[in-house]
């Protein structure tokens, strides 16, 4: 007989992996390291739904897909030559497959290519009232554009900066890190351009402008016009210098009504840590509890920001303090949208901070599969449309994949990061979005945004020291749920897309996933291995030697 607790402990097990529905850290892993097996002959240009013919697959590669553990699960692979050349290997290339975040390959291209890669979002501030020497009677209306990170995240050198375990993960995994730019950089750069146009005081207010397009709760997480931090606060737990003492606390980015408080202790060495978050006020009191072990790495948490508009102002009016610009409005008040003009037509501009390329973007959404930043791409291919819909992005999307020469009906998306339980791929699909960059002057940027295997992004630690390390650019992406039937975790999807660099200048597109796996018990970690397997299949394809 079962336990009692059987479905709970299920459902406790898979909450992390549920939460980040489409991201899995794949284990460290490495292929063997020996001179690759002899390329098999490469299968025939299959059906559009045949299964191809797997067994002239590289032997490694089959004795993976026929592990036990596979029995009832279903892989798809496609690995084509350049440019739409001949297939090289097919497996199912014609069926719909639980993509993952493989699926952000479609959704990043549309926007990349809409707004090309050298677009860059300005986001203006400006005074609306009367101007007398110094002082503004009226109101700075900072009106949002869509800007991904406004500058919380910009190097000196105008790249985009990101960790392998990106800070929107930290609440699903250990070992998210954070980057050290000021996330509040853009803000603080547009006080600063609000007192050199001479303003030293404000009397009136200070409101964002969120008319750009409305928030969508389809799309989760979802997107908002104004987006500081990724719409979070950092929460990130020290331990204290010796068992019993209280553990540290930093958080950022400190912004008015937001307080943080912690009575989390620290314990002995070696035992796990069991810090909980808790929010109240509308998410502006945060409160940690719980224990961390005094030899571990400092310890990140996220709490959500409910009200990005209200943070924004809060924001840029302590800002403009900081900055020598006296504002009367309390930045802890709501913002206040009902003194928002119809438009700016003949208002002064006083500020504007201006983005890095989006290309920096996409690159940071692929390399460590950044939801929101992929969610976000259809609406701002809505506003390109004039709409405020989000939804209006999706035709957009669908005319970009017409033009590009990718058969859209093997897709199904009803989001940008692939985490709708509707959303399909086939390997064909994701295999012609692919081949379409190669055709394009920013392939090799394209390319080079993927995560790099055993270099960077989300395939940072798998294959560090086989041959094809550096060699596969890949997408990856998870589905994975419980199965509180069977105690353990119904693997939804496993899957890798990219390229395959065959030297001598030769990239090969290709798609890896399987659908349907399962694990033995609940235990999260039981997931990494079937992960480990897909990197280690897009090893062996690059491993392989061309036909």
């Amino acid at each position: 007989m079962s336990s009692p607790n059987h479905s709970a402990s299920v459902r406790r097990g898979t909450a992390a992996v549920c939460a980040a529905l489409l991201f899995v850290t794949l284990a460290s892993g490495t292929a063997a390291a020996a001179a690759p097996s002899p390329s098999p002959a490469p299968s025939p240009s299959p059906s559009p739904s045949g299964a191809g013919e797997p067994g002239r697959l590289d032997p490694r590669i089959t004795e993976i897909m026929q592990k036990p553990e596979y029995r009832n699960a279903q892989w798809g692979l496609l690995q084509t030559e350049p440019d739409g050349g001949p297939v090289v290997h097919s497996l199912f290339p014609g069926q719909f497959f639980i993509p993952g975040s493989t699926a952000k390959l479609i959704s990043v291209s549309g926007p990349w290519h809409t707004l090309g890669s050298d677009h860059r979002f300005v986001t203006p501030v400006y005074a609306v009232g009367e101007r007398s020497g110094g002082t503004l009677t009226g109101d700075l209306d900072l009106v949002a554009q869509g800007d991904l990170t406004m500058g919380g995240r910009t190097r000196p050198d105008g790249t985009v900066a990101y960790t392998d375990l990106d800070h929107t993960y930290a609440n699903d995994f250990t070992g998210a890190t954070l980057t050290p730019e000021n996330p509040l950089a853009g803000i603080d750069q547009l006080a600063r351009q609000v007192r050199a146009s001479g303003i030293t005081r404000v009397d009136g207010d200070v409101v964002v402008d969120s008319r750009l397009f409305l928030p969508d709760p389809v799309l989760d997480p979802t997107p908002t016009p104004l987006i500081i931090n990724d719409n979070l606060i950092d929460l990130e737990t020290i331990p204290g210098d010796r068992p019993g003492a209280a553990a540290r606390l930093e958080w950022r980015p400190k912004v008015a009504p937001y307080q943080v408080t912690s009575t989390v202790k620290t314990v002995a060495a070696g035992e796990p840590a069991a810090v909980t978050v808790t929010a109240t006020d509308g998410g502006t009191r945060i409160r940690l509890s719980g224990t961390i072990a005094a030899d571990a790495e400092p310890l990140l948490r996220t709490s959500p920001v409910t009200d990005p508009a209200a943070f924004g102002r809060a924001a840029l009016i302590e800002a403009l303090r900081r900055a020598g610009v006296q504002v009367t409005a309390d930045p802890t008040g709501p913002n206040p949208i009902a003194r928002l003009p119809r438009d700016y037509a003949g208002r002064p501009r006083v500020a504007a901070y201006t983005s890095p390329p989006y290309a920096q973007y996409a690159k940071l959404i692929l390399k460590v599969s950044h939801n929101l930043g992929a969610n976000l791409g259809i609406c701002l291919l809505a506003v390109t449309a004039g709409s405020n819909q989000c939804a209006d992005g999706f035709p957009v999307l669908a005319d970009f994949l017409d033009r590009a020469g990718v058969d859209r009906e093997q897709a199904q998306l009803m989001d940008g990061r692939g985490g709708n339980p509707a959303d399909r791929a086939t390997p064909q699909v994701l295999v012609q979005m692919l081949t379409y960059w190669q055709r394009t002057p920013d392939a090799r940027l394209f390319r080079e945004a993927l995560p790099i295997l055993g270099v960077d992004g989300l395939l940072a630690e798998n294959c560090r020291g086989c041959p094809a390390r550096g060699k596969v650019f890949g997408k990856t992406g998870a589905a994975v749920g419980g199965d509180a039937l069977n105690d353990r975790l119904a693997v939804g999807a496993i899957t890798i897309a990219g390229y395959l660099d065959k030297g001598g200048g030769r990239f090969d597109p290709f798609y890896a996933g399987v659908n349907g796996a399962s694990t033995p018990s609940a235990d999260p970690a039981e997931v990494l291995p079937i992960a480990n397997d897909l990197a280690m299949i897009a090893a062996y394809l690059q491993e392989s030697p061309p036909p």
